[in-house]
């Protein structure tokens, strides 16, 4: 083929005509650009080959501009069991794009392992589940980074903000083991790891503008519009627009009904409350939870300001809002269970030696033992401090979290309504009865039309699958919930997917919650199979896990088939044992040991169709 010569490398009559055809379309402002681009091709393949500019070529190239700071990529990644690691990464990721960057923000359950290698900048936000687990969303992350196949991680820059619990003894643990774990690979702090208790505004909001000051330079490069871990555009999240009622503005629900769901004999007290959302427009799916901001006892109150020997009306700050201790002790403060910050802040009040013993390092396990076993009133009777002012001690207490319960409804069968089934939690501490928080104040305080601050909590880990899909719900006691929810939502669907119920609590006679229901629903066909365990009838105890044995082939094949596994309930012992027990059928029913079991577990996990939801 012949080749018109000119100044410069060759090109072919081919190349030399489509160049110019496209020349001659081009608008104002393109040419500029593919001579840029065309630039950075010479460069690349001449960087590839390990071949040097020559002088002619250079001088041929057009004059470039002022080679920019290169652009890092930016993956803000969360694991989040109640929403706040999910809040907080797209907060950041809102002030990150503010700064010129744009971040891809992923959720735990959604990273692609194989990515980490590829990261740059990477940013974890992560809550802690349990004793220092991860969350359940980042059990496979988790997995991945701690094992032999985590690659090393020199070009990584990173920070952590773990959330977590001062009440556990692994406060946090779930973050500070990933910070451990990336500095082992190699890859560079770019903040220190911040812990966050559950008051964590403040501690979040100074870690965030570390993070951006540290990541500023990167912006001048401008941002960049890759689509990245396999997400397209559109998946790179943003800051959901903000809704009318949320946690930091709930909405004042009414109960409609509250009633006991035990029957006569039982050692339970589990009820059933509905709650209206009428106006609201607050809209749920099957498998989310309702936030509720609870109230206090005030009676509880009273026996704290006594002890103290402080007035109701004494006036307090607390987060910027000037109120009554009194009011602050009933509404916004917890004043039940002591945290290690009560504590540390009342040694230093009371200057008491036994307290002070405590503080040691070498003393965890008696700190833990201790603050379980006595309530901030009780610390504050058995070492008072004389004189003390209300701001003084409030100063030491942490706001009132909400409660997260399943929904035990579906919109389409109670639209503007959100049913709950709430176990009150009773016990006895130094001789005095004590009470759950939220689940005492439904028991004793929230008649029909009493108001309650209520907010939707998303749980997008814990979904229904397609109408044609077959479920295998697992649960024991309350964790019943959600499931009433999700046959509510097959039946007002007609879906065509099979269903089957395994449910566990102590007695039949008193305990089987919503037993006329799933009566009612199996007769139907709306639930397709109904196993049920009850723990206390026998003189042998019989629980979930025991029946899922008994009918493993079954199991087995749902799963083969397709199925779609839940697990709802307590995550210190429901939870292990049915995962054992699955692993179990696993291996008696696919002929396989242990390693392929667990290998099969995860997998379906990794597919999302072994879904738990535990507390």
């Amino acid at each position: 083929m012949a080749v018109l010569e000119f100044p410069g490398p060759g090109l072919t009559i081919e190349q030399w005509n489509q160049l110019g055809a496209l020349a001659t379309s081009v608008k104002p402002g393109q040419a500029l650009w593919i001579s840029g681009y065309f630039a950075g091709i010479e460069h690349s393949a001449r960087a590839f080959s390990g071949e040097a500019l020559t002088p002619a070529t250079a001088d041929f190239l057009p004059p470039q501009p002022a080679a920019a700071a290169p652009l890092r990529t930016l993956t803000i990644l969360y694991g989040s069991e109640t929403g706040n690691s999910s809040a907080l990464a797209k907060a950041l990721a809102e002030a990150a794009r503010a700064q010129g960057l744009q971040p891809t923000v992923v959720d735990m359950a959604d990273y692609k392992p194989r990515v980490l290698k590829e990261e740059q900048d990477f940013i974890i936000v992560t809550s802690t589940h349990g004793e220092g687990e991860p969350p359940l969303s980042g059990m496979s992350f988790f997995e991945f980074i701690e094992g032999r196949k985590a690659p090393r991680l020199p070009q990584v820059r990173f920070a952590v903000l773990a959330l977590g619990d001062s009440t556990y003894e692994h406060y946090c643990g779930a973050g500070k083991r990933l910070d451990q774990r990336l500095e082992e690979l190699g890859a560079v702090r770019l903040a220190d790891r911040v812990d966050c208790d559950v008051d964590y505004d403040k501690a979040a909001a100074g870690w965030t503008e570390t993070v951006l000051a540290a990541l500023k330079p990167a912006s001048d490069a401008g941002p960049t519009t890759e689509s990245r871990n396999g997400l397209p555009a559109a998946a790179i999240a943003a800051a959901p627009s903000a809704s009318t009622y949320d946690k930091r503005n709930p909405y004042p629900a009414r109960i409609i009904d509250n009633f006991l769901l035990t029957g006569r004999g039982s050692t339970k007290e589990t009820r059933h409350i509905e709650l209206s959302l009428d106006d609201s427009g607050l809209i749920f799916e099957p498998g989310d939870a309702l936030g509720v901001m609870p109230r206090n006892d005030p009676a509880l109150a009273e026996t704290l300001l006594q002890a103290l020997g402080l007035s109701a009306d004494a006036p307090v700050t607390v987060k910027d809002r000037t109120t009554t201790l009194g009011e602050a002790l009933v509404e916004a403060l917890e004043i039940t269970a002591a945290t290690p910050r009560f504590l540390e802040h009342w040694t230093g009040l009371s200057a008491a030696a036994d307290l002070e013993a405590l503080a040691g390092d070498d003393r965890k396990a008696e700190r833990t033992a201790f603050l379980r076993g006595h309530h901030v009133t009780d610390i504050v009777r058995r070492f008072p401090v004389k004189g003390i002012d209300a701001q003084t001690f409030v100063a030491g207490l942490r706001p009132l979290q909400p409660r997260l319960y399943s929904i035990a409804s579906s919109l389409a069968i109670a639209p503007d309504e959100a049913h709950l089934t709430v176990s009150t939690v009773r016990y006895e501490l130094h001789g005095e009865g004590r009470a759950g928080v939220a689940s005492g104040h439904f028991a004793e305080r929230a008649e029909p039309d009493t108001i309650v601050p209520v907010y939707i909590q998303a749980n997008p880990h814990f979904r229904l699958p397609a109408d044609d899909a077959s479920i295998l719900m697992i649960g024991a006691g309350t964790g019943i919930a959600p499931y009433r929810a999700f046959l509510q939502e097959r039946e007002a669907k007609a879906a065509s997917g099979r269903s089957w119920l395994f449910f566990g609590e102590r007695n039949f006679s008193s305990d089987f919650l919503y037993q006329t229901e799933w009566q009612a629903y199996l007769k139907e066909g709306v639930l397709s199979r109904m196993n049920v365990a009850f723990s206390r009838d026998g003189s042998a105890k019989t629980y979930v896990q025991h029946r899922l044995i008994e009918h493993g082939r079954d199991v087995y094949a749902w799963l083969e088939e397709g199925a779609h596994l839940y697990l709802c309930g307590d995550a210190t012992h429901l939870a292990p044992d049915v995962h054992a027990a699955l692993l179990k059928i696993v291996q008696q029913h696919r002929g396989c040991g242990e390693e392929a079991a667990v290998a099969y577990l995860d997998a379906l996990r990794r597919d999302h169709r072994y879904l738990t939801d535990v507390y």
